[in-house]
This record gives structure tokens, sequence and C-alpha cells, in this order.
């Protein structure tokens, strides 16, 4: 198979190029780099299967050749760089998802959109359901990336009903992993950051709001099989195992061996109150969950994590 994925040099984008590689498929992996780095995918670059392209998906993208698929992941997705860039986020919501849906249309490929489980804002459903519209505040600080993605659901929906395009729409839960950037406001890596330097971890509000993390390699494994045989309405992906913020913390500490102390601050506008998704819809349609335990993952991200700071020292 022939795949395109935008985004392909951030977080999720090169682990998912990464793992098509190794099923022996072609990928056009295509970044502007402005949150992605190069480095996430330096180790692809040999590969005879890989080609990256910089572009910007908001600006029209030409590829030649067939396409069998399109992973749309590329996104400004954390909460320090939609609050820099909002309008670069809403356009690669809404202009970058106009594009590549007409790329879909074009080339007759299979469509992935990357969306979040943001789209239901501070949930008033708790786990929350496919089902459920969410309770988002559009002018908010996290608006630019909760309505991109909204914008992006409707625009790939109304691709399949009026043209046809197979469409999957993929509600990412909270995800961690290697590769994450140390300082992109996410918990997991702040909370290892902090830990590994021996600061104050920073708990926003009284750290009783929760969280659902997913490790990187068991969502990718969703995203492949949601493309492969997905229905075209929306899947949640995520761990429902659900904790606070403080024990996410407390649980860092522990594994890292830190001698840092809880810090409590401010928490930030539109902070949700609760994650948790219901992933009945991925088993039943895909027989999908994860695998991999939080001491696990928590375990290869804090050694990642260390590597990457040790190399920063030297």
């Amino acid at each position: 198979m022939r795949y395109l994925v935008t985004g392909g040099a951030g977080f999720l984008g090169s682990h998912l190029c990464e793992k098509l590689l190794s099923q022996k498929h072609q990928v056009i992996c295509v970044d502007n780099l402005l949150t992605g780095f190069r480095e996430n995918i330096e180790h692809l670059l040999s590969n005879p299967g890989f080609e990256f392209v910089h572009a910007d998906v908001s600006k029209p993208i030409e590829v030649n050749g067939g396409l069998d698929g399109i992973y749309h992941l590329a996104s400004v997705a954390s909460p320090v760089h939609y609050t820099r860039y909002p309008i670069q986020t809403l356009k690669s919501g809404a202009l970058g998802s106009h594009n590549t849906l007409g790329l879909a249309k074009a080339k007759g490929a299979t469509y992935l959109l990357a969306s979040t489980s943001e789209v239901y804002g501070d949930p008033l459903e708790h786990p929350q359901k496919e089902s459920y519209w969410g309770n988002v505040n559009p002018i908010g600080i996290r608006g630019a990336y909760d309505e991109s993605k909204r914008f992006a659901e409707a625009l790939a929906t109304a691709y399949w009903r009026m043209h046809k395009v197979r469409i999957r729409i993929a509600r990412i839960f909270n995800t961690y992993g290697p590769r994450m950037a140390l300082n992109d406001g996410r918990v997991i890596p702040t909370f290892i950051g902090q830990a590994l330097r021996g600061e104050g971890i920073t708990v926003h509000g009284d750290g009783l709001q929760t969280r659902s993390l997913c490790y990187v390699s068991d969502l990718i494994e969703g995203l492949t099989r949601l493309m492969e045989s997905g229905p075209p309405e929306p899947v949640n992906l995520g761990n429902p195992q659900e904790l606070t913020i403080r024990e996410i913390a407390e649980r860092i500490i522990r594994l890292s061996g830190s001698a840092s102390r809880l810090t409590y601050v401010d928490r930030p506008a539109d902070d949700p109150e609760k994650r948790r998704p219901d992933i009945s819809k991925a088993k039943k349609e895909l027989g999908w969950e994860p695998r991999v335990s939080l001491e696990e993952g928590l375990t290869t991200t804090i050694s990642w994590f260390k590597q990457k700071l040790s190399m920063a020292h030297r």
C-alpha cells in the first residue's frame, strides 16, 4: 500500500510512519515542522519506502502516482502550541482537512482523520461515548484546537455523504510515549521533565481532575486497524483506566526515583474536569483495546526522556 501521513514528523505521526514501514508499505510524510521535528524521522530517511516532503497542508498539496490511504494527523495539538499558534491550528484543521480530503477524493484513497477527545470539551457525560455531542467553549483559550477538530469531523462527514469518500474518524484520548516534546505543556512530558530535574511538580488546582492515558504503540495499532476496517463514524481510541492528575504525578515521582514534591498552581481556563473513553465501539468494530500497562509505558517514557536530557547537557 502507499500512504500519505500528514504531520508525520510529529509525536504520533513519526510512530505511525515507523509502523507502516515495518509492514512494508510505502509512506509519504508531509510536515511543515512547526511543532514536529526532523529528528523524529531521521532514522527513516534511508528507507527506500519513505519520502519526506516539507510542506504546509493548509496550502494545496500534490502527490504523483496513486494513494491507498491518507492519515491526516497534521495539527498543533499541545496546549502550549495551540495557544501560541491559534490561527495555524485552525488552518490545519480547516484548510488542511479540506485539501487532504480533496486529495483523497481525487485518488480514491481511504481517509483517516485524527480527531480528539477535546471535541467533548469539559464533558457533562462520563465516560464519553461517541454519541455525546460535547460541551465546548468555541471562543475559549482551547477553542482554536477544539473547533478545528469539530469542523474537520463535519467536513470529512460531508465528503463521505456528498462524494462517497471512504472516511475514518479517530477520537484520540491522552496519548504518551517517546518523542513527545518536553516543553509542549502536556501532563506527561511536563511531569517527567520536572521529576528528572528535581523540580516541584506543578499540579493544576487540587489535582483531582482526571485523565486516561494510552501508550503510543497501542494508539498506533488502533489507528491502523481503523484505517483497514473501521466504520465511517467516529471511534474513540484511548485507555479507559482513569487516574487523577495527582495520582499521575505521584506515579511518575516513584518510577523516576525523584525527590520532587507536588506544587499546586491555578488551573487554566476550560481545563476539562474528567476524561475517560468508552471504547466499546473500538472493541466491537476493530477488536482493539490497549495492552501496555501504565507502569510499563511510563517506565519506557521516563527512560527515553532521561536519555534525551542527558544528551542535551553534554
